[in-house]
């Protein structure tokens, strides 16, 4: 090779060893470095750092929080109920040399390896609860009293567990519970609806014995009334008698004789039989 193209030759050379051996780590990330496939050097901070080109590969990963989400799990209340339970864990690399011996750096994998140490934990605890405690009740400590444990079992993956959130708590569309749930909201809204038509019942009760009373009441002093304006008319129609027959007492008999005589020949077939010289009969003789 002539000397001319040689030095470009050794240029070139340097340039890619130099590039091979130079690699990068940002905030945020961690930085391991491989020596023929084994880990040399591991827990390598943010900035510019060197390695053997060739013999040497540098892999980085993100180092900050990263939420994992896992497919919904069915766990069994201490009812025996069946239930779906969705969650999401918060993680980070804790070590990254544990990290990619367990996962060979693959966070799926990683996510498989840490579901089933979730998952089981929390079987626990949901297997001790009833489904309204599980439903209506505090859910962080739920996780709060298993969280040491599932750490203990992450520790071998180089992971760290920050917080587990259960997203949704679900009835499976094939378990029994739904049906269970909607006979007990069906029962409860029955009792609504007869408490409710109870009352109403009794209230009714109530305004029609009101009624009632407040009618009697209402007739009783109506009658009571009527009779005394009736003893008050009957009083007044005897004092009234009693002035015109003082001042004509002739007229007076004559009249009282013809109310008797219209009461008694009404109907026009009465039959009356009395003597000739009857008082009754004074004012229909001829001679009068």
């Amino acid at each position: 090779m002539r000397p001319a193209t040689l030095v470009p030759a050794l240029i070139v050379l340097l340039l890619l060893g130099l590039m091979g051996s130079v690699y990068v780590v940002r905030e945020g990330q961690v930085g391991l470095v491989l020596h023929l496939g084994r880990v040399a050097r591991t827990d390598i901070g943010p900035g510019l750092h060197f390695k053997w080109p060739l013999v040497e590969t540098a892999r980085v990963f993100d180092r900050r929080f990263n939420a994992l989400d896992f497919s919904p799990e069915r766990y069994l209340t201490s009812e025996r109920k069946d239930v779906s339970v969705d969650f999401v864990a918060i993680v980070y690399i804790e070590d990254v040399g544990d990290f990619y011996r367990a996962t060979a750096g693959d966070e799926a994998n990683a996510s498989d390896r840490l579901a089933p140490i979730i998952k089981d934990s929390l079987r626990n605890e949901i297997n001790a609860r009833t489904l309204t405690q599980l439903v209506s009740g505090d859910r962080s400590e739920v996780i709060a009293r298993q969280l040491e444990s599932i750490n203990k079992g992450a520790q071998n993956l180089g992971m760290r567990i920050i917080d587990i959130r259960l997203k949704q708590i679900d009835l499976p569309t094939d378990s029994e519970v739904i049906s269970q749930v909607y006979n007990r909201m069906r029962a409860e809204r029955n009792q609504v609806a007869a408490r409710l038509r109870a009352e109403g019942e009794e209230q009714a009760r109530q305004i029609r014995a009101t009624a009632d009373r407040d009618q009697a009441v209402i007739l009783a002093e109506a009658e009571r009334d009527a009779q005394t304006l009736r003893g008050e008319g009957d009083a007044e129609a005897t004092r009234l008698y009693g002035v015109a027959a003082n001042r004509d007492p002739a007229f007076f008999a004559f009249q009282r004789s013809l109310e008797a005589y219209r009461a008694s020949f009404e109907d026009g077939n009465a039959v009356i039989v009395l003597e000739r010289d009857d008082p009754f009969l004074q004012y229909m003789r001829s001679d009068r």
